[in-house]
């Protein structure tokens, strides 16, 4: 037995809602982590004066009862943890885990019992269920009948919204009525706010953001009470989560933030974050509405019956006192300004993004609080409307995505090294470490032209792979296909060039306006040169039949010796689920049962190499792919192709007025501007085309005969 348990996926109910978290048992203490909210809850072994092991709707649960009256409930064990939970807290916390059976009759006909903070309704000495009393918001009697209301969560489909009790009449003692004294019992424990007794202290119209006015802030001993023009929100010390205190990026401000949970509630909207707008230059004189023995007794020195300095200092320090909760300020992160925060935009409006020490907070609308643990994956992305800004993506493990957008270009090199330093995944990492990220971020100027674009260089490193493949490709005797003169392309272009100007000075009609629309198409002629026959890509080496076969290496030979156990261990199991289980089982493997398979392996590679050796020797072999023939003759062709077309053309083009046939394509396109010549060519080319028809009605008759002879 270690000195120390945990448990994954360990729930506790909060207001008719499961929240999953980490549940950790040690000598000193016990602690649950809530994986929604990150809340940390932590009791002292040495308090620990109860604990209870019931069957419950999610498996097994404990229930813990501490000296000072809190009682805690974890749910979410199996029937097997109960022997490792009852020896450790016997050896370490020396108590006994008892076992406790819940009533399932369905009766609603018993005892109701208040043990500290729960309302147990019990069947026979046996419970049938609690009710944990912090969740009663109202409590209202009748005559015999007592109605229990209950904070509405909204993370739940179905809440709890009421429960009432009959409570019939005490026959024995007429004086006390048990109406009442059940009422009393329950607004003992209940969170119930209610504003009796005199406020600690009193803040004055302090500028609040969300939600948005100006509130007067009665500072209770249990909960806070903001009294503005319209509404009114009374906020119990037990939901707040967090406190930030954070400078605004023109340091003459700062917000101070609470983080709240479950928010406070107008209509259908949700305020999870207060947020409180201070000046740095505005100060206040505090006086403590208690004595200072009172002040002494309840604070232990955090705080004086009379204090004095900056607004947004008080206003911190009494809420720090009363929560009982450090305040987060921002860590050792510096934008390039300077700041310790970012401007950038989420949604439609502009705000400020903090890097924490365990997080990122933006401020204000809406406010979002992301922490690390939380974070899946963060992303650096190029911004949709301008070059000068970038994007920075955050993804959460639950899927939800977050986009700051309109980060301005030079922050991107403290933010990056943040990031890094905190060690968040990177999805876009690979690129920014092939190219030197880090020594790039200088390249981050006013110049438009220097400007460094991550997506440009990312296509530019996947256009150089592929190119990379591509020439490897095309190593052997690439440019065997072609063979290109540039001597000949200078001669086409001064043919080109001079054939227009002989055609303009043969004109009839010699306008100046037809001379410049001749050489502006010129102009606009494009020597076109013959494309490149692509090289098709290498043959595949194909597999040699009649030779001998690879051999297997030492896991395949484990593998196939050992694929029958595991089916037999692992009725039902896939094919894929069998190779997970085998790889992970060699991996288990120590050295000396790896050796085994390893000297198998090797006297079967050296077999095979001998193998191949006496079959190379006695004339085995892949033979040449009758494709590449098929290749080399067709390459053949095309070059005889090439040579006749060519003669052809010499045959036709024996005067001075000749025109390269790609000059010929481009004027034929033109058919708006052509002059009379061009019509001659026309009738030149109909001419004989008609002529070359008869020759070859001529010459089939003849063949046909010569066929019959």
């Amino acid at each position: 037995m270690g000195d120390m348990l945990e448990f994954n996926d360990i729930y506790q109910e909060v207001k008719g809602s499961w929240n999953d978290g980490r549940l950790r048992f040690s000598k000193q203490n016990v602690v649950y982590k809530s994986n929604k909210t990150g809340k940390v809850d932590s009791i002292p072994a040495g308090e620990l004066n109860q604990a209870q092991w019931r069957r419950v709707c999610l498996g097994h649960g404990i229930k813990l009862g501490t000296s000072t009256g809190h009682i805690y409930k974890y749910d979410g064990f199996r029937d097997t943890d109960f022997e490792k939970l009852s020896e450790f807290f016997k050896l370490n916390y020396k108590m006994e885990l008892s076992e406790k059976d819940m009533s399932v009759k369905g009766w609603n006909w018993g005892t109701a019992k208040f043990s500290g903070p729960l309302l147990s309704f019990d069947i026979n000495d046996h419970t049938a269920f609690e009710i944990p009393l912090s969740n009663v918001s109202q409590c209202a009697t009748g005559k015999n009948e007592v109605t229990l209301e209950f904070h509405q969560n909204d993370d739940t489909e179905v809440s709890l919204m009421e429960v009432r009790f009959y409570v019939p009449p005490n026959q024995t003692d007429e004086r006390q009525d048990p109406v009442e004294a059940f009422a009393q019992n329950v607004l003992t424990k209940a969170d119930v706010i209610q504003a009796t007794g005199d406020a600690v202290c009193i803040f004055k119209e302090l500028q609040c953001l969300t939600p948005r006015g100006r509130y007067d802030i009665r500072i209770y001993p249990t909960f806070l009470h903001l009294h503005g023009k319209t509404f009114d929100y009374k906020i119990p010390y037990t939901t707040v989560l967090r406190l930030f205190l954070l400078p605004h990026k023109d340091q003459r401000q700062m917000f101070f933030v609470i983080s709240l949970d479950p928010p406070i509630k107008q209509g259908q909207t949700r305020y999870h974050f207060l947020i409180l707008l201070f000046s740095k230059e505005e100060d206040i004189n505090l006086t403590l509405n208690m004595s200072e023995e009172d002040v002494e007794k309840r604070f232990e020195g955090k705080l004086s019956k009379n204090m004095s300095g900056s607004l947004y200092e008080m206003v911190s320090r009494v809420m720090k006192a009363l929560v009982n909760r450090k305040i987060t300020v921002p860590g050792n992160f510096q934008g390039h300004s300077g700041a310790q925060c970012i401007t950038c935009s989420y949604k439609a409006s502009s705000g400020l993004l903090y890097p924490l020490e365990r997080g990122f907070i933006y401020v204000h609308k809406p406010p979002v609080h992301l922490r690390f643990e939380e974070i899946s994956c963060v992303n650096f992305a190029r911004g949709t409307t301008t070059t000068r800004s970038f994007d920075f993506e955050i993804e959460t493990k639950q899927g939800n995505q977050y986009t700051f957008s309109s980060i301005e270009r030079e922050e991107y090199g403290k933010l990056f090294d943040f990031v890094n330093a905190k060690k968040l995944n990177i999805k876009n990492r690979g690129f920014k470490e092939k190219k030197g990220m880090k020594g790039n971020i200088n390249e981050y100027s006013d110049s438009d032209e220097d400007q460094h674009d991550a997506y440009l260089e990312r296509m530019k490193a996947e256009g150089k792979i592929r190119e990379e493949g591509n020439d490897s490709d095309d190593s052997d005797g690439s440019g065997s296909d072609e063979s290109f003169n540039p001597g000949e392309e200078d001669e086409e272009i001064a043919e080109e060039y001079d054939s227009n100007a002989s055609a303009s000075d043969s004109s009839d009609e010699g306008d100046d306006s037809e001379d410049e629309s001749a050489k502006k198409k010129a102009k606009k002629t494009k020597v076109v040169k013959e494309k490149k026959e692509r090289k098709p890509r290498k043959e595949k080496k194909q597999k040699d039949k009649a030779g001998p076969k690879r051999p297997m290496s030492a896991y395949m030979l484990w593998l196939n010796s050992s694929r029958e156990r595991i089916k037999s261990e692992n009725p039902g199991i896939s094919i894929t689920e069998i190779s997970k289980k085998a790889g992970e089982m060699w991996r288990q493997l120590n050295k000396d049962e790896k050796e085994e398979w390893e000297t198998k392996a090797g006297e079967a590679k050296r077999q095979y190499d001998k193998l191949k050796k006496e079959y190379k020797e006695s004339g085995g072999g892949p033979t040449s792919s009758p494709r590449k023939e098929k290749r080399k003759s067709g390459g053949k062709k095309d070059e005889k192709r090439k040579s006749s077309s060519g003669e052809k053309e010499k045959e036709r083009g024996g005067n001075d007025s000749f025109k390269s046939r790609e000059f010929i394509e481009t004027s034929d396109d033109s058919s708006s501007d052509s002059d009379h010549k061009s019509k001659s060519k026309k009738k030149r080319k109909k001419k004989e085309s008609e002529e070359e028809e008869e020759e070859e009605a001529v010459s089939t008759p003849a063949s046909s005969e010569e066929e019959s002879d």
